[in-house]
């Protein structure tokens, strides 16, 4: 009997955030996966270490941390046989993805490489996105406004038309990119209207205006950008 595969989301880092579906699943799973930067630790897995039972299986995939798309691709190569070896053995895989895994999420990856070949089921999570709008306590979006969600590493001539032509926005994955990000945000006049959230509900978050904010910025960042709209008042 051939193993399910699950890509299961776990929210944006406070255990208490994961869905009981994806409580569930861990719980009862045969083998758990989960990324894990090359030589460190696994955010993923920190989320939902003391959800997984003692001497479950446990499959590592680590992944370089480069601009290059290649080293990457062949560490979920490695992955995806890994876990297709345990699916093949008739076990169920559950692969730890932190937030949701479809919304930059890195189960993508696996997905693309095992789906078509077993049963799979992806388990939606909270979205950092919707985290940091509850941290700054600022609705994201109201009635007919437009929410446009923009990664930081663009460039910045994209990333100031993207910027000038939305409504709402929110930038992720800040990290290095944040004084370019200020730049431009200053450059349009609404460095005033941003707001930056750091390692969203966790312990260590941090909430204030992007003006305000020291350099450097952790890859787990956000700014959300509302241009001084107030629809829901």
């Amino acid at each position: 009997m051939i193993g399910k595969l699950y890509g299961v989301g776990l929210g944006p880092g406070d255990p208490e955030l994961m869905t009981l579906k994806a409580y569930r699943l861990i719980q009862n799973a045969d083998v758990v996966a989960y990324p894990t930067l090359e030589g460190g630790d696994s955010f993923a897995r920190s989320i939902a270490a003391d959800v997984i039972p003692n001497g479950v299986g446990e499959i590592a995939i680590h992944v370089p941390m480069s601009v290059e798309r290649e080293p990457a691709q062949a560490a979920y190569d490695t992955g995806a046989a890994d876990i297709a070896g345990a699916l093949d053995a008739g076990k169920n895989v559950v692969v730890l993805c932190e937030g949701d895994p479809f919304f930059y999420g890195s189960f993508m990856y696996l997905f693309s490489r095992l789906a078509d070949r077993y049963e799979t089921e992806v388990v939606a999570g909270v979205t950092s996105v919707t985290a940091c709008a509850a941290a700054v306590q600022k609705p994201l979006t109201a009635r007919n406004e437009v929410l446009t969600i923009i990664p930081g590493p663009i460039g910045e001539d994209d990333l100031h038309a993207r910027i000038s032509g939305a409504e709402a926005v929110a930038i992720m994955k800040v990290g290095r990119h944040l004084p370019k990000i200020k730049k431009v945000l200053t450059e349009l006049n609404l460095i005033q209207h941003a707001v930056y959230v750091e390692r969203a509900t966790l312990p260590v978050q941090k909430v204030m205006p992007l003006a305000d904010v020291p350099e450097p910025a952790p890859y787990f960042s956000m700014i959300l950008v509302t241009k001084g709209n107030d629809p829901w008042l």
